[in-house]
C-alpha cells in the first residue's frame, strides 16, 4: 500500500468529525477529553492500521523509510485528538529516537519488537534535555563494581509511564561537566523486579487531558550493563541527535490541530444568520481566515523542508529542523488567537464543533512544547548563524529541487549521517536565487527579504562564533527570530517554484503565485519591513481556496488531502 493510500485509509476509518453518529466524532472525543480519557475506539482504529510499525525503521521490519511521510501519517490522528496521537504513537517514536540514533543491534531489535508487537515505550528525560518539563526531578544511576547500575530517583510526569513495557531513561551517572553528566538506559520493565520500580500518581494537564502523564519511582532498581545506550555520559549527545528526528515532525502535528480549528471557524463564518448576512461579510473575518490558511501553508513548507532534509541535506538539517519547530508553534498560536476572536462567545461552547476548537486551543501548548521550548530551539539555531554569515549566505548553491517536491522519491534514511551543527545554509540561496522576478509584487517582496538576509549577514559577521555571551544576548535572540522568518520565506518560494515548474503532480493553486505573494507580504509585515501595496487580489484568491476546501472536504495544507 502506498503512503497516500495508507493516509487516506486511516482518515476514512476515523470517519467524519462532524457526524454526530460517528463513534469517533467531535462529541465523543470531547466527552472523552472531559473525562481525561482516550477513546478505546480510536486506539482500535490505530491497532487495525498497525500504527506502531510507522515508527520502526524499514530495516527493522517497520514502515519508516521517509520522515515526510511519517509527518503526514500523524495528521489524521492530530486533527482529531492530540491525546490519541501523542499517547498511542508519537510518544513511542520520541522514546525510540535515542535508540534509533545510538543503540546497538540488540537494543534496536528489542525496541523494534516492543513496537511491532503492539507494546508501548516511554521516555523519561532529564531537565536539561527537556527544559519545559512541568516537574523538575530525575533519576540517578550508580555504576556498580561488577557491572550494571543501581537506579534510584523519580519522575512524576512521563507520558505513557504506566502503560509502557519499554523505558528509555535519561539518568545522572556522574558529576562530570561539559555535557557528560547524563547517560541513557534502555529498560525492559518486564525484566525488572516488581518492587524496584513503582508507579506514581497520574499528573493532570490543562491541555491534552486524555494523555496519561504518570510518574515512576525507582528504589535500588538493578539495571544490567547492556542497558546503556552508547557510552556513559552520552545523554546530552543522544538528546541532541534525537531532536534532529523529532523537531521536523512538530509542524505536522501542530498544523493538523490548527487545520481542525480553522475549518471550525470557516464553517461558522459562512453560516447565514437570521438577518441573511454572515460573518464573511466582515472584511476583518476574511483577513483572519485568509491569514490562518497562509500560516498553515507556510508551516507545511517548513515541515516539508525539515523532514526531507534529513534524507537530502543531513549536514544542514539541524538548523532547518530547529527553525521549523520554533516558527510553526509560534505563528499557529497567534493564528488561533485571531480565530478565537472570530468565533466570539461561540468558542466557549462545550460540545460539537466549537468544543473541538476549544480543545485544539488547549492542546496546542502541549503538542508544540512536548520536546523542547521555543528558547531552546533558538539557542540551537544561534551558534550556526555566525558561520553562515561568513561562509554561506549569498555564496552557497541552492538545494536540490527535490527538497521541495513532496511526491519525489528520497534516498534511504541514514540515522548516522545528520550533523549536530550545520556547515552551510543552501536553503537561504533559494531566496536569493529567486530575487530577480522584477516588476511583480512577489519579486519586490523577495527582494526585501533578500535585503533582510544581507542585514543579518552584517550583524552576524560582527559576532564571534566563540563568544557565548554575545550569542545568547537579547539582541542575538532577536536576530535569530528574524532569520527564522526569512528562512520560512525561502521554503515557501522553493515549494511554489517547483510546483510552477512541475510536469506532473502539479496543484494549480500551489503553482499560482497568489499564495507565496500573500505569505511573503505577511512575513515582511512581521519583520517590520517597508511594504509595497497590499496584494488584495492574491488574498482573494487564497480566500476562495479556503472556501473551496471547506466545501470539498480537503485538508488545509500543501496536500489538500480528502477528509472523511
Amino acid at each position: 500500500m502506498t503512503p497516500e493510500a495508507r493516509i487516506d485509509a486511516l482518515e476514512r476509518d476515523f470517519g467524519p468529525l462532524d457526524d454526530p453518529d460517528n463513534p469517533l466524532g467531535a462529541d465523543r472525543l470531547i466527552a472523552a477529553d472531559t473525562r481525561g480519557e482516550v477513546l478505546a475506539e480510536g486506539e482500535a482504529v490505530l491497532d487495525a492500521h498497525a500504527m506502531n510499525t510507522e515508527f520502526v525503521p524499514e530495516s527493522l521490519g517497520g514502515r519508516l523509510n521517509r520522515m515526510d511521510v511519517l509527518g503526514r501519517v500523524l495528521r489524521p490522528m492530530f486533527r482529531r485528538d492530540a491525546s490519541l496521537g501523542f499517547g498511542y504513537g508519537l510518544n513511542c517514536f520520541f522514546a525510540a529516537a535515542p535508540v534509533w540514533s545510538g543503540g546497538d543491534p540488540a537494543q534496536l531489535r528489542l525496541t523494534a519488537a516492543h513496537l511491532l508487537e503492539g507494546r508501548r515505550i516511554a521516555v523519561a528525560r532529564h531537565e536539561v534535555a527537556h527544559g519545559n518539563d512541568f516537574v523538575r526531578d530525575e533519576f540517578e544511576a550508580e555504576p556498580l563494581p561488577g557491572g550494571g547500575y543501581l537506579l534510584n530517583g523519580r519522575k512524576t510526569a512521563i507520558a505513557n509511564a504506566h502503560r509502557a513495557d519499554g523505558l528509555v531513561v535519561f539518568v545522572r551517572t556522574g558529576d562530570a561537566v561539559a555535557g557528560r553528566s547524563h547517560s541513557v538506559l534502555l529498560l525492559d520493565r518486564r525484566e525488572l523486579p516488581e518492587d524496584a520500580l513503582r508507579n506514581l500518581a497520574r499528573h493532570s494537564t490543562t491541555g491534552m487531558r486524555g494523555g496519561e502523564f504518570g510518574g515512576l519511582e525507582a528504589q535500588d532498581c538493578p539495571v544490567p550493563a547492556d542497558a546503556l545506550i552508547g557510552e556513559q555520559g552520552d545523554g546530552y549527545r543522544l538528546s541532541l541527535r534525537s531532536s534532529l528526528l523529532i523537531r521536523g515532525l512538530i509542524p505536522s502535528i501542530v498544523l493538523a490541530g490548527a487545520d481542525t480549528a480553522l475549518r471550525t471557524v470557516v464553517r461558522f463564518a459562512v453560516r447565514t444568520r437570521d438577518d441573511g448576512r454572515s460573518s464573511l461579510d466582515v472584511a476583518h473575518v476574511k483577513n483572519v481566515l485568509t491569514g490562518a490558511f497562509l500560516d498553515l501553508l507556510l508551516s507545511d513548507c517548513l515541515a516539508l523542508v525539515a523532514t526531507r532534509a534529513l534524507h537530502l541535506l543531513p549536514r544542514q538539517v539541524s538548523v532547518y529542523a530547529a527553525v521549523a519547530a520554533y516558527v510553526v508553534p509560534k505563528i499557529t498560536a497567534e493564528a488561533m488567537d485571531e480565530l478565537s476572536a472570530v468565533l466570539g462567545e461561540a468558542q466557549f461552547g462545550g460540545a460539537g464543533a466549537y468544543g473541538m476548537f476549544a480543545k485544539q486551543v488547549r492542546d496546542l501548548p502541549v503538542t508544540s512544547l512536548g520536546h523542547a521550548g521555543s528558547a531552546g530551539r533558538q539557542v540551537s539555531i544561534l551558534p550556526q548563524l555566525p558561520l553562515f554569515a561568513r561562509k554561506s549566505w549569498f555564496s552557497d548553491d541552492e538545494p536540490p529541487a527535490t527538497l521541495f517536491r513532496p511526491y519525489d522519491a528520497l534516498p534511504p534514511l541514514d540515522l548516522d549521517s545528520p550533523a549536530l551543527l550545520a556547515d552551510s545554509d543552501p536553503l537561504s540561496a533559494t531566496l536569493t536565487g529567486t530575487a530577480h522576478a522584477e516588476g511583480t509584487a512577489l519579486g519586490e517582496l523577495t527582494r526585501l527579504l533578500s535585503d533582510e538576509l544581507g542585514e543579518l549577514r552584517k550583524a552576524f559577521v560582527e559576532i564571534d562564533p566563540a563568544d557565548r555571551k554575545a550569542l545568547v544576548s537579547p539582541f542575538s535572540f532577536g536576530l535569530a527570530d528574524r532569520y527564522a522568518l526569512v528562512l520560512a520565506a525561502a521554503a515557501c518560494l522553493g515549494v511554489w517554484r517547483e510546483q510552477r515548474e512541475a510536469a506532473t503532480d502539479q496543484d494549480p493553486f500551489l503553482a499560482d503565485d497568489a499564495w507565496p505573494t500573500a505569505v511573503l507580504y505577511r512575513l515582511c509585515r512581521r519583520l517590520g519591513l517597508p511594504l509595497p501595496d497590499r496584494p488584495t487580489g492574491c488574498e482573494q484568491r487564497v480566500l476562495a481556496e479556503v472556501l473551496a476546501r471547506l466545501h470539498g472536504r480537503r485538508s488545509y495544507d500543501l496536500y489538500g488531502s480528502p477528509l472523511a
